[in-house]
């Protein structure tokens, strides 16, 4: 009876913690080949994200910008979204795996358009995506 109690209330507490933590990486393609597939046939460019799974600065950037719903808005609307994480994930060699977060903004073919990399707030964010949108026209 007490097995059955623990394992239940630690299947709730791992819910909870998913639900809380889980933030919108969890839906995201972690696949580079599917993501410029997707851009190329949704004619979008692409937003790559480059983190670690124990980064706590990482976490610290999907808690407090990933998190607002005015962000990822902004990013499903015009973003095909790709997470990869350096310690799960294949990183193609053009990109860097350490240093992160890595921001990259690519076109729908994979070209590098813009990069960054660091903790940024959602105001900050939005400054990035307003820099990365001057690349993508030239």
């Amino acid at each position: 009876m007490h097995y059955n109690y623990a394992m239940k209330t630690l299947l709730f507490t791992l819910l909870l913690v998913s639900s809380v933590f889980g933030y919108e990486t969890d839906k995201w393609l972690h696949n580079y080949n599917k993501a410029i597939e997707l851009a190329q046939k949704e004619h979008k460019n692409i937003y790559l994200f480059i983190g670690a799974d124990s980064c706590h600065f990482c976490k610290r950037f999907k808690e407090k910008t990933l998190s607002k719903k005015k962000v990822m808005d902004k990013l499903h609307k015009d973003y095909i979204l790709i997470y990869l994480s350096r310690d799960r994930h294949f990183i193609p060699k053009e990109f860097q795996k350490f240093g992160v977060p890595r921001h990259y903004f690519l076109n729908k073919n994979g070209k590098i358009l813009f990069e960054s990399f660091g903790v940024l707030e959602p105001a900050g964010f939005f400054t990035l995506l307003d820099e990365a949108d001057l690349n993508i026209d030239n």
